[in-house]
């Protein structure tokens, strides 16, 4: 079960640190399912990675406030806004665009209703 564990920890690290780079790839959800797996199979990962200067700080502030930076749900937001046009634009028949616009809406509601961090100025 271990290897499992760390299997879905790199996986989710990977993608955590491409989506800094693609616009359209969350990252913070990988890093929390990074942190989740690694927890679970070493705890020396799971230390380097909420100890790390750049990927920790939101996994700390999900873990403790259970939200989300400003400018982190404009992204999000924008990148889902973003893949819904790109999919309109790219002629996605009707059915499966309104399955899109559902699980977007859906994620959308979610992100935008966790709080902002107390410290959260943007």
């Amino acid at each position: 079960m271990r290897a499992i564990w760390l299997t879905i920890g790199f996986l989710s690290l990977a993608c955590g640190i491409v989506g800094i780079a693609l616009p359209l790839l969350p990252t913070t959800p990988f890093l929390l399912l990074a942190a989740f797996a690694f927890a679970r199979s070493s705890p020396s990962l799971h230390s380097w990675l909420i100890e790390h200067p750049r990927l920790g700080p939101p996994i700390a502030t999900w873990n403790a406030h259970g939200a989300i930076s400003r400018g982190g749900k404009r992204a999000a937001v924008s990148a889902m806004l973003a893949t819904f046009v790109i999919s309109v634009v790219a002629g996605v028949g009707a059915s499966l665009l309104a399955v899109q616009a559902g699980v977007l809406a859906t994620v959308a509601l979610f992100i935008l209703t966790r709080p902002s961090p107390p410290d959260d100025a943007a």
